[in-house]
């Protein structure tokens, strides 16, 4: 049923809904790790790769092969790491409004177990360094969906990034704020729903909004009142359990499309990029949540975050199932 659904969509991804997307470009060097080190411990790593990241960059990536127009907003500085991201991005068709900045863009050391699951150490470089006069360079036309993480709003560039959310009129802002979501203080929080953005979280920072928020932590339930207290829809991912989806429209459950885990990296950002996509498009949220799962469960078969599938590759996959 989903594969023939989202076969019936696919013809119509096209972007009709203006898109900016602000966030991070990094490196990610990933590496398999028997086991996580303890502490004082010292362990031997298998190096997979050095990719190019971070998640702003890989929604970017996943709109482009899904043949959405967006404005990228990646901040890239002068160094080493700065060049390599810019080159992947030139790959890709794409380009930043933020570039040439001083100072050099973050790395971070991702390590996967056997089971495919990720653990994350970051190092903070320009695209955590957001301030007025970038955030002047944007345009954001009425109606625009604005995707922000939850790594620069928890950071020390969130405020400057809050205080122009608030002031721009008539966008969507669509946040999926990872795992920093118990790291941004609740009159932050307040300042950031009172905009009525579209949150996307997967299960375990659904449960830490719903314990901070005084919700039931069953996803039903905890979505149901997260509509009714902050006026703005939610988007819960349960990874192979499918993703659930509230809004003050409707709200349901859309199941999974089996995968066999590579590993887990990008797995969240390939969904919002999917979601993104489909609101772009002019989808509703149930369908826009099918899309990304489609994405999400490509991306998670495959080596990489940046590694989302084409619309043509969607369609061959699923053209039989």
């Amino acid at each position: 049923m989903n594969g023939a659904r989202l076969l019936t969509l696919l013809p119509t991804l096209h972007t009709r809904r203006p898109l900016t997307v602000i966030g991070a470009a990094v490196i990610d060097i990933i590496a398999d790790a028997w086991t996580l080190p303890r502490r004082g411990g010292d362990i031997e790593l298998q190096q997979q790769s050095v990719n190019v990241g971070g998640c702003a960059l890989n929604i970017a990536v996943a709109l482009k092969r899904l043949g959405i127009d967006a404005s990228n907003a990646l901040p890239l500085g002068q160094g080493v790491w700065a060049e390599r991201i810019r080159r992947r991005l030139a790959k890709e068709g794409l380009s930043s409004v933020i570039d040439a900045v001083e100072g050099d863009n973050g790395w971070c050391l991702a390590l996967v177990e056997p089971d495919g699951e990720r653990t994350f150490m970051s190092f903070s470089g320009v695209e955590n360094q957001w301030n007025a006069d970038w955030l002047s360079q944007l345009r954001t036309p009425r109606g625009s969906l604005v995707y922000l993480s939850g790594y620069q709003l928890a950071s020390s560039c969130g405020e400057p990034l809050i205080q122009w959310l608030e002031t721009v009129d008539d966008v969507t802002p669509f946040i999926d704020f990872g795992p920093r979501i118990g790291d941004i203080t609740d009159d932050t929080m307040a300042r950031i729903m009172a905009c009525r953005p579209i949150v996307s979280l997967n299960r375990q920072e659904g449960i830490i909004a719903a314990e901070r928020a005084g919700l039931a932590t069953d996803t039903r339930t905890f979505g149901e009142a997260w509509v009714k207290r902050f006026s703005a829809p939610l988007v819960v991912r349960h990874d192979k359990d499918g993703a659930w989806y509230f809004s003050a429209r409707s709200s349901g459950v859309v199941p999974a499309f089996p995968t066999t885990v590579v590993d887990t990296i990008g797995a969240g950002d390939s969904h919002a990029g999917g979601v993104l996509a489909g609101l772009a498009s002019g989808w509703s949220l149930a369908d826009a949540v099918l899309l990304g799962n489609a994405v999400a469960s490509w991306v998670v078969g495959h080596r990489g975050g940046d590694c989302a599938p084409t619309r043509e590759a969607l369609l061959l996959a699923h053209k039989n199932v």
